[in-house]
């Protein structure tokens, strides 16, 4: 408490003094003498506040204080450098992997402490909407973003941009028309836009859309800013600071050379420019080494009322795309595409992940007769599984890491496997950790740190592939695997990332002829997959000539296919085309480490 506000003085007779306080003073002085305190809380909490209300400028960061993640040296840097030099509005380009989602986290942090920002739009990726809401609660403490996916954001349609505070949306789905026209009389305090290449072009509507945007601060996110040539640098950076590269044409005439549109000339100067709004990190800069990382695959034959099960729900699957695609323009059934996507990811899992699906569908009143039938006796076949190959290679798997003690984290899909999975291995005796959505915060916690603690093995659907760093543990387990290789991406990152010390091992569980295990064939042997750094998937995915979900296609070639050979053909033409899109990243990635090299980075 502050003893002394104000302090009047007056002459006393003779030689000296009265010293008189304030009446606040002289309470506080009472309350002194009484040892009338408040609590120790109480008092570093005002301390706190006393010492922040201090800090003016941005050489000192509140936030490192505040979030449960512990920075490194140049991502603090460059958290002030987007601070100070920039202003808030900079283009982040570190190489993939070195965590410029932390640096934009820190960015966002430090203006809320200090109430400079309120109105939050984050532009992602459609498959990274849900792992920048799991960062920012759980790293930044930062827990009521909505995404645009949440059933509450949905139901409020275009009113939702205006009505929530923190909003993190996928870029296809806020460049729509009717969110479009809500989201440009906005104005927002701060635009974070994640993968920013995908603004490079001028002329699209993402471009427009983003350029658009009313914006006090804005952050563009991307290891590439440089993919085909420097016209998409200059788009990027007149979204964020309009005019400091000058105009288009007086951009072209200083800084690209004549009749090649992909060289630079007068680079000192460009340089200067650059520096007040870029900042791009290496890692020879910033000597991040990641242990290497081993991937195993143990391909199984399923059981053979398994197998039934796969291909007649497979053969339904189809059908009923077929039929589904042949009633465009009319009123759409129970048996959507959507619907039929998730049981077909619901058998590549288990027979108990599919179940209630098909008795759901089954009760629908506006199936014929011949798909009622056909569901409830698909229903039955699930219910009559007994034994599943993919639990028992499982448990081998497991009682081989229960002599070493290693710890593991066995990944599913589905809360049904994941049910059926701890009551196997709590059978075998196993120590184990469920970790699943639904549970709270404080839960999902506890759940993490008695597996730190003690417990040798996590079972977890998706939950704990998004947000959580478990470089504790160096064992995975894909029970199932998600066709979107970003997800796949997603659960390596949680054990292979910075603060890993020790080498990596992924263990694949493949059943033989099923989707999963030709989408897991092409990734691993056209692009080795379980080779790339994390963050390098998107990318190259970004690359792909179809702009379809990548889920979409395989779903195309898994139903226009009636045979094993010509599955295999569409998928094999489909790795061609990863070929290809890797290429092409490496492509870029060399342009740019021509283009920039180590100039830009804040060590």
């Amino acid at each position: 408490m502050k003893v002394v506000q104000k302090i009047q003085a007056r002459p006393l007779s003779g030689n000296g003094y009265d010293i008189v306080l304030s009446p606040a003073n002289q309470a506080a002085l009472q309350a002194l003498i009484r040892q009338d305190f408040a609590s120790e809380r109480a008092y570093w909490l005002r301390l706190q506040t006393e010492r922040l209300s201090l800090i003016q400028g941005f050489e000192e960061l509140l936030s490192p204080e505040v979030v449960a993640v512990a920075p490194f040296p140049y991502q603090l840097k460059t958290a002030r450098t987007a601070l100070r030099r920039f202003r808030g509005r900079g283009l982040l380009c570190d190489e993939v992997g070195l965590g410029k989602t932390i640096e934009a986290g820190l960015v966002l942090k430090e203006y809320m402490l200090r109430g400079l920002v309120r109105k939050v739009l984050i532009i992602t990726p459609p498959a990274l909407t849900q792992q920048w809401r799991e960062e920012m609660a759980s790293k930044f403490l930062i827990s009521d973003f909505v995404t645009n996916e949440d059933p509450e954001f949905r139901e409020l349609g275009p009113e939702a941009w205006s009505t929530f505070d923190h909003i993190i949306a996928s870029l296809a789905t806020a460049r729509r028309a009717e969110h479009r026209r809500a989201i440009e009389q906005i104005h927002f305090d701060m635009v974070i836009v994640d993968e920013a290449h995908h603004l490079k072009n001028r002329a699209s509507v993402s471009w427009k859309f983003v350029n658009a945007l009313q914006k006090k601060y804005m952050l563009m996110l991307t290891a590439t800013p440089v993919q085909n040539n420097l016209d998409e640098l200059y788009n990027l950076i007149t979204i964020l600071q309009p005019g400091q590269l000058k105009t288009r044409r007086e951009f072209k005439r200083r800084f690209v050379v004549r009749g090649d549109p992909r060289l630079p000339k007068n680079r000192g100067e460009l340089r200067n420019l650059l520096a007040d709004v870029m900042v791009r990190n290496t890692r020879s800069q910033v000597s991040i080494r990641l242990p290497r990382r081993r991937a195993h695959t143990i391909r199984l034959q399923l059981t053979p009322p398994e197998r039934e099960l796969y291909d007649a729900v497979s053969d339904f699957v189809r059908e009923a795309l077929a039929a589904a695609e042949a009633r465009t323009g009319r009123r759409a059934g129970p048996l959507t595409r959507f619907t039929l996507q998730i049981l077909q990811r619901e058998i590549g899992s288990s027979p108990l992940a599919v179940r209630p699906t098909l008795e759901k569908l089954a009760a629908h009143r506006r199936l014929t007769t011949e798909q009622r039938a056909t569901l409830l006796r698909l229903a039955e076949q699930a219910t009559a599984v007994e034994r599943q190959a993919k639990t028992d290679a499982l448990l081998k798997l497991l009682a081989a890491n229960r002599a070493s003690g290693e710890k593991a984290i066995i990944f599913t899909h589905y809360l049904a496997t994941l049910g059926h999975l701890e009551a196997a291995m709590r059978a075998a005796g196993h120590d184990l950790v469920i970790y699943k959505g639904g549970l709270t915060y404080a839960q999902k916690n506890e759940a993490i740190a008695r597996f730190e603690r003690e417990a040798q093995f996590l079972l977890s659907t998706e939950a704990a592939g998004e947000g959580r760093n478990l470089q504790f543990c160096r064992q995975m387990i894909n029970y199932d695997l998600p066709w979107n290789p970003m997800r796949i991406e997603q659960r390596v990152g949680r054990i292979h990332r910075i603060g890993q010390e020790r080498e990596v091992e992924i263990f694949n569980l493949s059943a033989e002829g099923t989707i999963e295990d030709y989408v897991l064939r092409i990734l691993d042997s056209k692009i080795n997959m379980f080779e790339l750094v994390i963050g390098e998937m998107d990318m190259i995915l970004g690359n792909l000539a179809d702009e379809r979900d990548f889920e979409e296609i395989v779903l195309d070639i898994w139903a226009r296919s009636h045979s094993d050979e010509e599955v295999s053909v569409g998928m094999e033409e489909l790795g061609e085309a990863l070929v290809k899109a890797r290429q092409s990243y490496l492509e870029t990635k060399a342009y740019d480490e021509a283009m920039f090299g180590q100039d830009f980075g804040v060590e």
